[in-house]
């Protein structure tokens, strides 16, 4: 036999050879085989798979050599409509949208390994990945793949029962509103699984949040039309009415704002209340002198820079998915309310909260958490008639029935992008999370701007206390407390 033959006859018997000892492994039984890693192997950044398979749909290296093929840029718009026009937007049944994944936590402790962190507690962040993923699936059922559809903001996430087992959880949610124009309201709700042929009770409801999605043309990247919801029982029509009084208030909040309007009278006499407050602190001649317990807004501040990776993507494969996002300010704002109180914060409610421009893959994302706000207040409503002292303010009497030691701490984060050379930066959104921290902590204002960002955030506790954002009862308005035990982070 000729000595290349032979030498490829060996090399063939060492493959069959190997080739066996594999089938032999494969076909053991699953105890008797260690992963050489501690979690499973996943195509993306740890979002439920279930979910990840309806958002990344080409890898990335595919998707890259596509676009040095062809020499373009997928996030510009190309200028030629990709949509036609007369396409058929007849009404969707609400249920049409709705969707459903049980997340195994409590059945499978690999998966629950990707959930917790080094305390044994569930990460919250990776469920607002979840959320937002599940989001994505909800719009494409209710619009159909050929739009673009993006997240435009988070209206609200609130934590109704605090979660304190680690169990299987249900992520479910649908189009609750939706007129035909190019936004949609999706309401998404975390609760524990129910057993097989029962219905999730009220009381097992975790977390209830809505997510405004905007459906542009691939082509331009400009909003187009969608299928409006059609409403067929009462409680469908419950919800489309919350959705519009949603909207509504959506847009007398952009109306408001501080930066089209200035302060009306009474945040006006607060901002000089809190400068005259200042003032006293630093005058020679009176014994006022700042407290411990409170900090300068400009001393609370956190930062961080990371760059954006392709394994972040969303399914048009060159931008960053908002669920991603979300994860990365709600970590970030856990790590500033703990540093500003020297306590573990307990997580309230993510209010709402916008996506103002795209994020796309290899820029870099600057993060910026600042505490805003503090309940109760270092000075309170009626600031006219003020007897400061250094003694810790409490909150204002009557009107706050929590223990007097905790302290709600809201923390603006704010988030903006630049490319690879720095060239050109973009605001990308803010995020707006509210903590319960077991310490008497205020924060002050200095600046202008500083104030601008006290008086906002004022603004949305008001709100939320009005119930301006939800016909529900005052525990889902003021949201959880953050006395409970609980197992999420």
């Amino acid at each position: 036999m000729p000595v290349m033959c032979k030498r490829v006859s060996r090399a063939f018997g060492k493959y069959m050879f190997k080739e066996q000892s594999y089938t032999a492994l494969t076909s053991a039984s699953a105890t008797s085989i260690r992963r050489f890693s501690a979690t499973t192997s996943r195509p993306t950044d740890g979002v439920f798979r279930a979910l990840t398979e309806n958002r990344v749909q080409t890898p990335w290296i595919e998707a890259l050599r596509k676009q040095q093929r062809e020499d373009n840029d997928p996030t510009k718009p190309s200028g030629v409509p990709q949509i036609p026009k007369d396409r058929h937007l007849e009404p969707k049944k609400m249920s049409d949208s709705y969707h459903s994944v049980i997340l195994p936590l409590a059945q499978d402790p690999w998966l629950l390994d990707t959930y917790t962190n080094a305390s044994g507690h569930i990460r919250l962040g990776t469920l607002f990945m979840d959320l937002d993923a599940l989001s994505g699936i909800v719009a494409y059922k209710h619009t159909g793949p050929e739009v673009t559809t993006v997240t435009a903001a988070c209206d609200r996430i609130t934590i109704n029962h605090p979660l304190t087992e680690i169990c299987d959880l249900q992520l479910s949610g649908q189009v609750t509103y939706a007129t035909g124009r190019s936004s949609m309201e999706i309401s998404l709700q975390v609760a524990k699984a129910p057993k097989e042929g029962e219905k999730v009770r009220s009381e097992d409801v975790m977390m209830t949040c809505q997510f405004t999605m905007v459906s542009l043309d691939p082509g331009t990247k400009k909003p187009v039309n969608i299928n409006p919801v059609r409403v067929d029982t009462e409680e469908e029509r419950r919800l489309y009415k919350q959705g519009e009084e949603n909207s509504k208030h959506r847009k007398e909040l952009g109306q408001r704002s501080l930066l089209k309007q200035t302060p009306n009278d009474e945040e006006s006499d607060l901002i000089h209340a809190m400068w005259q407050r200042q003032l006293q602190y630093h005058d020679p001649n009176d014994p006022l002198r700042k407290p411990a317990n409170v900090h300068f807004m400009n001393n609370t501040r956190l930062s961080n820079t990371s760059i954006m990776q392709p394994q972040y993507r969303n399914r048009h494969s060159f931008q960053i998915f908002g669920g991603y996002l979300l994860k990365q300010t709600f970590e970030l704002a856990f790590c500033c309310a703990a540093s500003f109180a020297h306590t573990r914060p307990t997580f309230v409610s993510l209010d709402p909260s916008t996506f103002q421009n795209p994020v796309p893959v290899g820029s870099v994302l600057y993060l910026t958490a600042t505490v805003v706000y503090t309940d109760p207040p270092l000075v309170p409503d009626g600031a006219a008639d003020q007897r400061p002292s250094n003694a810790a303010t409490t909150s204002t009497a009557g009107t706050d029935t929590r223990p007097r030691h905790l302290t709600r701490v809201q923390i603006r984060v704010d988030s903006r992008v630049r490319n690879v050379e720095h060239g050109e930066t973009k605001a990308t959104g803010q995020f707006n999370y509210t903590f319960t921290v077991d310490a008497d902590v205020k924060v002050m204002p200095r600046s202008y701007s500083e104030f601008m960002m006290y008086v906002d955030a004022r603004r949305r506790v008001r709100r939320v206390e009005d119930g301006a954002e939800s016909g529900a009862g005052e525990e889902t308005r003021r949201g959880d407390p953050g006395v409970a035990d609980r197992v999420t982070e």
